[in-house]
């Protein structure tokens, strides 16, 4: 295996910091978590639910499987879904970043590999859902792009 010495020596982050981020990383956890409860509690509701206090904001995309059968889903766009398609990365990537953080030297990059190749790994994801959505659901996919404009990071991408 790789030598403890290149892996990067621990940082002493003292309390504060330590717990910031601590906090930071249980707050990812719990984002990520939410992120996907928000769509289970969508679709157990048939798209009749309020998420965040308001009425859900979807598109309903019809589709045929490749058996021939015809079949709908409903492509959520309201609370975290309304922030990008992909937005649900986002707290994957800042955990994956938070767990180097106490192996930071600043002389060491090997700590953060992780977070670099979890961040092109979904990166491409983004390309690939995004193809196969739009083969799937067709014009349907263009109104939900419309309606979610950023593929990962809002307002950026």
């Amino acid at each position: 295996g790789i030598n403890a010495e290149y892996m990067g020596r621990p940082v002493t982050l003292g309390p504060w910091l330590g717990g910031l981020v601590f906090l930071a990383g249980l707050i990812s956890v719990w984002i990520n978590y939410d992120i996907d409860n928000q769509r289970g509690y969508f679709r157990s509701k048939d798209g009749k639910c309020k998420i965040w206090g308001r009425e859900a904001k979807y598109i309903e995309a019809k589709y045929t499987t490749e058996t021939g059968e015809k079949k709908t889903s409903l492509l959520l766009a309201s609370g975290w879904w309304s922030f990008s398609r992909h937005f649900h990365y986002i707290p994957e990537l800042v955990a994956a970043f938070l767990w180097g953080v106490p192996f930071a030297a600043p002389d060491h990059a090997i700590p953060y590999l992780y977070t670099v190749f979890l961040f092109l790994l979904l990166l491409d994801r983004t390309w690939r859902v995004d193809a196969r959505c739009h083969d799937k659901y067709g014009k349907a996919w263009d109104s939900y792009c419309k309606l979610v404009p950023y593929r990962l990071v809002p307002y950026v991408f």
